[in-house]
Parts: C-alpha cells; structure tokens; sequence
C-alpha cells in the first residue's frame, strides 16, 4: 500500500494534535503525569549556609538537614555548592564536594580524646579536662620560655616555642580577635589558613 505525501501529512498532524492536547493537560494525561512524578528529596530539609572548611579558599556550601526517623535529631542529609556565593559560584572541588562523607565518617572524632602518659590508647575526656589540660601545658611553656629582652636589653616579649594556626572557616571579625589574642601572648609563629 503507497502512502501519499497528503496523507502523511493528515496523519502527523493528527497525532502532532492528540498529543499536543494531552500534554498541555486538556485530558488527563497532566494529572498522569503529575502523580508519576517523585517529590523532591529535599522538599522538607533545612537549608543552612557554611563555609567549606578544608582550604584557604572558603568556598559556599548549602547544609540540608533533616530530623532522622529514629531518634528525631536532626541529621546532614546533603551538601552541595552554594550558588549565589561569590567565591566558588555554586561549584566546589572533589573534598569540598565530598564533605558528606566527612560528616558521616566514622572515624571523625566529635569529642576530646586523651592519652596518658605511659599509655598506648586514646580515652574519652570532657571539655572541661581538655581546655583545663591546654591552658595549664600553655601557661608552662611560657612561664618557661618567654623572653621578655632580648641581648641588647630591648624589650620583645616573644613566646618562641609555641605556635598558632587560624582556620579557614572563621569570619574577617574572628581572625582579627585571634590575632590580637595570639599576639597578646606573645607568640610569633602564627599563620591562618584564611587569606581572603
């Protein structure tokens, strides 16, 4: 049987309208579709903005969170690139992208651990005791090793044997206040991370 070219013409354009007619929801095909479709995942999660905290660059990220079924806490449910910030635009580098996997890490410590001397195992410790132990180890080493003058009787108040990291996550107002903080001890050796 020989197709004329009117023909084919009648017949694709009456099944250009029936579909046409269908998907612009004139039939049920839209509410069909609608019902087929999976809501979105993060449709009920909280969106928080961070700072990546792995390099000097303090890309954006998004933090959703979400209560877990279990216990009803709220857990990291996904991380991605913050789009309106203006750093990274809304891309970020394979840690960055793959700092879900930090948060959930099993092997992320989320507490003070402490080793006695002598001893060959961490063990859990309070804050308290760890603050308390940094400060008293702190003040020690700089009773011991400050220097207030120098040979030529000048006055420089260093603290040579200790250093000082900042991190990247910190605002401009936070590294200012470590600084100052740092340098009222008299340490020197202090870098930060951030350079923004």
């Amino acid at each position: 049987m020989a197709v004329t070219r009117r023909q084919f013409m009648k017949v694709s354009a009456a099944g250009l309208a029936a579909s046409s007619v269908g998907a612009l929801g004139f039939l049920d095909a839209g509410d069909a579709l609608a019902a087929g479709v999976r809501p979105f995942r993060l449709e009920k999660a909280t969106e928080t903005r961070n700072t990546c905290p792995y390099c000097a660059v303090s890309c954006g990220v998004l933090v959703y969170s979400a209560a877990d079924a279990k216990d009803g806490k709220a857990k990291v449910i996904h991380i991605e690139g913050d789009s309106d910030n203006p750093i990274n635009r809304g891309t970020l580098c394979p840690r960055g992208a793959a700092s879900l996997g930090f948060v959930h890490s099993v092997n992320r410590l989320k507490y003070p651990m402490h080793r006695k001397p002598g001893s060959d195992k961490f063990e859990r410790v309070s804050w308290d005791f760890a603050m308390d132990r940094i400060a008293k180890l702190a003040k020690e080493d700089r009773d011991k090793n400050f220097v207030a003058k120098n040979r030529d009787g000048v006055t420089v108040n260093r603290w040579l044997s200790t250093g000082f990291l900042g991190g990247s996550s910190c605002s401009n107002e936070a590294g200012y206040l470590t600084y100052k903080v740092v340098r009222s001890t008299g340490i020197l050796a202090l870098e930060n991370q951030a350079r923004i």
